[in-house]
């Protein structure tokens, strides 16, 4: 049998170790466009001097050699042949497989913003080359603007602080981290930013980007006529998956790679995991597990992934921890809502007819766990008499008539 993976992040490498803790004879290779194993989600932290290149990777020093994996490392990917079942690589070199797992992950996106893509210092930060790209030109550097302010936007723009810039966060929504908090729990972090210098301009989009004579955006010019000067631009509003060599496959493509729960894709013995699938929210911990579900199945063991939720954020700006879960801000005016806020612990609950759809905890992450179950399996709670802050797993457990503890499950 001969395994081939596509990708060395964590659905790739989680993928390859589990291929082999599951077959130990068979060939397996990896092949990469990077010559480092790092985790993605900690660059931030390389840019503020906070992790190196040993410490961003999250292997052992002889995980290839030991797992007896070949990586095959600086190398892109051009077309897969699912007929022959063939990879070709840009070089026009092939590896044939057996059975392929794609995990070659996303790319940041620059969005079609006047003279932007072609500013030489502007960035995104989804490489290692994209890290140290900005922690070189931060020394020569006072200013920089993040053009979005999601969780990565925000904790770029922390690190650039912290290396003495003045940052600007330009952020399309009224408040930062749009996706994962309300109002008022980000307002407890734009707080903490502007205290330390930050401007946080919200409700604004960038419209177009000054070049100096050696093409570096000198400004950057907002849609409502507001003017930054800035010696960097990071860009954190978007990512695409890589998988434009799939073209000509029947592996169907919407904003990512369709597979089903075990992992597969349309096309028979390929199978795809991480950020490069479809409708996936992109957390480490997902990936994680959709590697491993991938290499089971690939091995011809029936197994299925334990759970797609992944809309859950745990953040930890400036010392105020947060965790939201679900859908924190509902669409419409049907659902209750639960606050709790004494003017530093803030909780907020979103529900309806006994189903808990969101949840933010802030600066006070106690009774989270249950919710994390709660709405990821849609366990019922309208039977139950009690704060709806103070509620944990044992107010779920019913026994069956042989002693077992049960969930109610909708």
């Amino acid at each position: 049998m001969k395994y081939l993976v596509l990708g060395a992040s964590a659905a790739g490498i989680n993928g390859a170790k589990t291929l082999r803790k599951l077959d130990k004879n068979s060939s397996i290779t990896l092949i990469s466009v990077d010559d480092k194993v790092y985790s993605r989600c900690m660059l931030h932290l390389y840019i503020g001097k906070k992790r190196n290149l040993e410490t961003l990777s999250f292997i052992d020093k002889d995980f290839f050699n030991r797992n007896n994996i070949e990586w095959i490392k600086n190398k892109r990917v051009s077309k897969v042949e699912s007929k022959e079942k063939k990879v070709i690589l840009e070089d026009g070199t092939f590896h044939e497989y057996d059975k392929l797992l794609i995990a070659t992950g996303s790319s940041a996106a620059i969005p079609p913003v006047e003279n932007l893509r072609e500013g030489k210092n502007v960035f995104t930060l989804r490489n290692l080359e994209d890290a140290m790209a900005i922690d070189k030109l931060i020394e020569e550097s006072k200013t920089a603007v993040v053009i979005g302010g999601g969780l990565i936007g925000i904790d770029i723009a922390v690190e650039l602080i912290n290396r003495g810039l003045k940052v600007h966060i330009v952020e399309m929504g009224s408040n930062i981290l749009p996706m994962q908090l309300d109002e008022r729990s980000a307002k407890t972090y734009e707080r903490e930013l502007m205290k330390r210098g930050a401007t946080i301009l919200t409700d604004k989009l960038a419209q177009k980007g000054v070049l100096d004579s050696e093409n570096n955006v000198v400004e950057v010019i907002l849609t409502d006529g507001t003017r930054i000067g800035t010696d960097m631009v990071v860009v954190a509003a978007g990512v695409r998956a890589n998988a434009d060599f799939i073209e000509g496959t029947n592996i169907e493509f919407d904003r990512g790679i369709i597979v089903d729960n075990r992992c597969q894709t349309a096309e028979e013995d390929i199978y795809a995991a991480g950020d490069v699938c479809a409708n996936k929210p992109g957390i480490w911990p997902l990936a994680v597990n959709e590697g491993i579900t991938a290499a089971y199945n690939m091995v011809g063991i029936d197994k299925k992934i334990e759970s797609s939720f992944g809309f859950k954020n745990s953040m930890n700006f400036y010392g105020i921890p947060t965790i939201s879960i679900g859908n924190p801000n509902p669409k419409d005016h049907s659902y209750q809502i639960s606050i709790y806020d004494d003017g530093q612990i803030y909780k907020k609950i979103v529900h309806k007819d006994g189903i808990v759809y969101g949840a933010i905890f802030q600066n006070d992450i106690s009774y989270i766990g249950p919710f994390t179950k709660i709405i990821g399996d849609g366990i019922a709670m309208d039977s139950i008499d009690k704060n709806i802050f103070k509620i944990g797993y044992g107010d779920f457990f019913h026994v069956k008539p042989n002693g077992e503890f049960e969930y109610k499950i909708i």
